[in-house]
């Protein structure tokens, strides 16, 4: 199966809806959801959204992401135990059980998201792009691997928006978003968010001795700062950094 024919056919599945009712609901043929399901028909993103809409799954989640969004960021076969686990049905007493008009199962759905990312939830992270006063201004989703993104706890990680182009030498430039993981000292020769003098600025690291580094720029030229350990506080050590053509 492709990604979104996973999706389709395990969101199916867990609306106990058959082929034939998606196909007749969206004006498609059986065999047409089928194959898009198995991975084998080219399918238009209309019809695409048609078919999500028509069981259940919004176009959005809650973090404003496409499902296309979610595809690309994780396998869903790497994690086929977890989709399992969520489309599993679970028995309700029968006290529990009612029948919901129209109106009201639209809002569950739309209050409770899709199964996707229920069972996504412990494999991919939303994680926030802040800006230079560490602001959000926007989310990236990132997979989670054995618990960890690059290595270190996933509330840790966040995304930095270079404000400017001080460190183009150093090929980062203005509104690339660099990857920041938890670091509270130097590391010599990386790349570090470091706050000094009130401001936080990527900076290259270069350790001088036991108290004293060099906060390193490369705009036009390179320029660099002797200054204490003790003045910065070091907020994390870049990663990776990613740019948009």
């Amino acid at each position: 199966m492709s990604r979104l024919g996973d999706l389709i056919h395990t969101e199916r599945l867990r609306q106990g809806l058959t082929a034939k009712q998606v196909a007749r609901k969206c004006g498609m043929s059986e065999n047409y959801i089928l194959a898009v399901e198995a991975g084998t028909r080219i399918i238009a993103d209309d019809q695409a959204r048609r078919i999500l809409r028509t069981i259940g799954l919004r176009q959005q989640t809650e973090a404003d992401f496409s499902l296309d969004d979610v595809a690309n960021a994780v396998d869903l076969a790497q994690v086929q135990p977890q989709m399992a686990k969520a489309v599993a049905p679970k028995p309700k007493p029968p006290e529990a059980v009612r029948v919901a008009s129209t109106e009201e199962s639209k809002g569950d759905k739309a209050v409770s998201g899709s199964v996707w990312l229920d069972a996504l939830r412990d494999v991919v992270k939303s994680v926030p792009v802040m800006n230079a006063v560490l602001q959000p201004v926007d989310h990236r989703l990132l997979p989670i691997l054995q618990g960890k993104i690059e290595g270190a706890n996933p509330e840790k990680v966040f995304y930095f928006k270079t404000p400017d182009d001080s460190m183009r030498g150093f090929r980062i430039h203005s509104g690339d978003l660099a990857l920041i993981v938890p670091a509270q000292s130097p590391v010599d020769g990386a790349v570090m968010l470091v706050e000094y003098k009130s401001h936080r600025n990527l900076r290259k690291i270069k350790k001088l001795d036991a108290v004293n580094i060099l906060l390193q720029t490369y705009d036009r030229e390179y320029e660099a700062e002797s200054v204490s350990v003790s003045d910065c506080v070091f907020l994390g050590r870049v990663c990776r950094v990613e740019f948009e053509l």
